[in-house]
């Protein structure tokens, strides 16, 4: 019985951590401290959506029970960028959550279409486990999609972890741009 139980509590402070390790990654990400060209200004990407505007409400049809992401277009990437990356969060003083992670995106890409991937991009898990657009629900939050702009591809597979995907996108981060709706409609 200490056994089990002993194993049961390391289970626990190893969850544990591995929440406060997530939590704070995606504050890096989110906030984007601690990216590549952190001694540099990073440059900036423009991100725009043709449903909604920037501080506007997230259309419901993106929002909760649909499964349907918004789409989204981008401009400004630095010529240097090998991929590009997005990361969909939401920053509340109720809880921090990532919906969406797509990363391997072309660097030539400019387009995410309504409810789907460029060709070749891989998704990681949100902070629900779920591998793809996971639609936020909490009506007067802020949700954020971060376009990021990186100097490499990255090596690692669909469905790969915050704890992966977060820190490896901050690391090799050269420019960013992010549209955020406030609310839901």
């Amino acid at each position: 019985m200490r056994v089990a139980s002993s194993t049961m509590g390391q289970g626990r402070k190893a969850g544990r951590k591995g929440l406060a390790v997530m939590l704070v990654t995606v504050g890096v990400v989110a906030s984007g401290c601690g990216t590549a060209g952190a001694d540099r200004p990073l440059d900036s990407v423009t991100v725009t959506s043709s449903q909604f505007r920037d501080g506007a409400p997230l259309p419901r049809e993106y929002a909760c029970g649909s499964g349907n992401n918004p789409p989204l277009r981008w401009s400004n990437i630095p010529s240097t960028a090998k991929s590009i990356a997005l990361v969909a969060d939401t920053s509340s003083p109720k809880g921090s959550a990532v919906h969406w992670v797509v990363f391997n995106i072309d660097h030539r890409t400019t387009v995410l279409i309504e409810n789907g991937v460029p060709q070749g991009a891989r998704q990681g898990r949100g902070t629900g486990g779920k591998v793809g657009y996971d639609p936020p629900c909490r009506d007067g939050d802020s949700y954020r999609f971060s376009v990021y702009a990186l100097d490499t591809r990255l090596d690692l597979g669909e469905g790969a972890g915050l704890t992966e995907t977060l820190p490896a996108i901050a690391n090799h981060t050269i420019a960013r741009g992010r549209i955020t709706a406030t609310g839901i409609e």
